[in-house]
């Protein structure tokens, strides 16, 4: 296959992805496609699967079964080639803390493109504004700082794919920020982004969603297809005077179908928010609980997050 058939077609394709170590099944089956320059979102609890697909895809551990391509590369024979040509950025930070910013992006760039990479170094260094801090040893960065050095480290071969395992991890909401407006702009210039994140709001702007439970992919569409298309049940905004107690007398109540705590209001599930509203509101009076706010609102994200992680473990 020549390079120009290599770039024809989805970024990540694969049909019957699976990994098993001994008796256990991490990875079950999954079919998937990731088109160039999408911000694929990957949503999933811990040991839902989310890292091993991504080892799997990057070429860092051979799947059990399954085919496809990642990069127009077999991810079964040709996983040094896909290497070469995308970006990793796992969830710990793995660089070499006892080296120095512009030591790390020397290090990753050089192995990929030796002597060419000076220009790209300087490139990364300035995109990312890290030009203060070249001299700083890894080791010594705040957590924010970090991962951007990390990002730089993962981008500094001009990979046609990222892969993100939760890149905004324990980072505070400024670094989140600067992050997601950078990877933004790699979208626009066609790289194409492959993220996990535990932060909704992260995920409701992404292109589209994958939702892997248990080793299976049980949802795969847009932001807003996944909040309209797999939220069983309407969701009812509850605020009272006292939600500890209001989320207490509910959390059972045969009128709901699921109860969950939201900063200050409590997210209530019902087959009908019409009927529902009424008898919860009556509930919580005859408990001598004050509601101050109860209406019918759109799922989010989150809420299908925890309602589909709860499918999965009943």
């Amino acid at each position: 296959m020549n390079d120009k058939r290599r770039e024809d077609g989805p970024a990540i394709k694969v049909k019957g992805l699976r990994k098993e170590f001994g008796p256990y099944v991490a990875v079950k089956s999954i079919d998937l496609e990731v088109e160039k320059g999408e911000i694929f979102g990957f949503l999933g609890p811990n040991g839902a699967g989310k890292s091993t697909t991504i080892r799997m895809l990057c070429g860092l551990l051979r799947p059990t079964a399954g085919e496809g391509t990642v990069a127009g590369y077999d991810v079964l024979a040709e996983s040094e080639k896909i290497k070469r040509v995308i970006g990793y950025m796992s969830q710990h930070f793995g660089l070499y803390q006892d080296l120095t910013v512009e030591e790390n992006v020397e290090f990753y760039s050089g192995i990929y493109l030796g002597k060419k990479s000076i220009e790209v170094q300087e490139k990364v260094i300035a995109e990312l504004g890290l030009e203060k801090y070249r001299k700083f040893l890894a080791g010594n960065l705040s957590g924010g700082w970090k991962q951007r050095l990390a990002l730089a480290c993962a981008i500094s071969h001009s990979p046609r794919i990222l892969f993100l395992d939760e890149p905004t991890a324990g980072i505070d909401p400024t670094s989140r920020r600067v992050l997601w407006d950078f990877l933004y702009e790699k979208a626009d210039q066609g790289v194409t982004l492959f993220v996990t994140t535990h932060y909704m709001d992260e995920a409701e702007h992404c292109h589209r969603l994958g939702f892997i439970m248990d080793g299976t992919l049980t949802a795969c569409a847009t932001p807003h297809d996944i909040k309209t298309g797999q939220m069983h049940g309407e969701v009812i905004t509850l605020r009272a005077d006292d939600n500890t107690a209001a989320y207490a007398a509910l959390k059972d109540s045969p009128d709901l179908l699921d109860a969950n705590v939201y900063g200050d209001s409590i997210h209530l599930v019902a087959k009908s928010a019409a009927e529902a509203i009424g008898r919860v509101s009556a509930a919580l009076g005859s408990a001598g609980i004050e509601v101050l706010e109860i209406k019918r609102t759109e799922p989010t994200i989150e809420d299908v997050f925890v309602a589909l992680s709860k499918e999965a473990i009943s």
